[in-house]
């Protein structure tokens, strides 16, 4: 029994870990939240070869980007610094806690401005 209570903790801390903080902007004038999402990749045996942990964030790891009728998942990038998230066409990093990084790319980059909600 006490064996099964330890594995039910264990289960209910990954899953409770698996997303952190929602955080909530404003993006040219139109509410923005982003909510954190962790990947499918096993950290053991990688942590120490990982070139960017960041923020806590992992290889695999993403965002889900809720703004204007649009819901973007976007994953990781392994840049270096401030963890940063793209899928190619959206791009978001918070260096700057109270301005995020927004950006699409569409032949031109369109800048989004950003502000806290």
């Amino acid at each position: 029994m006490p064996l099964l209570l330890a594995v039910g903790l264990l289960l209910l801390i990954n899953v409770v870990g698996a997303t952190t903080a929602t955080a909530a902007w404003l993006c040219e004038g139109d509410p923005l939240t982003v909510e954190r999402i962790s990947g499918a990749v096993d950290p053991r045996g990688l942590v120490q070869e990982l070139p960017n942990q960041l923020d806590g964030t992992l290889p695999g790891d993403g965002i889900l980007v809720y703004w204007r009728e649009i819901t973007l998942q976007l994953p990781r990038t392994n840049n270096a610094g401030t963890p940063s998230y793209t899928d190619g066409r959206w791009w978001w990093r918070e260096e700057d806690p109270d301005h995020p990084e927004f950006f699409e790319r569409r032949g031109d980059i369109t800048r989004y401005s950003c502000d806290p909600a």
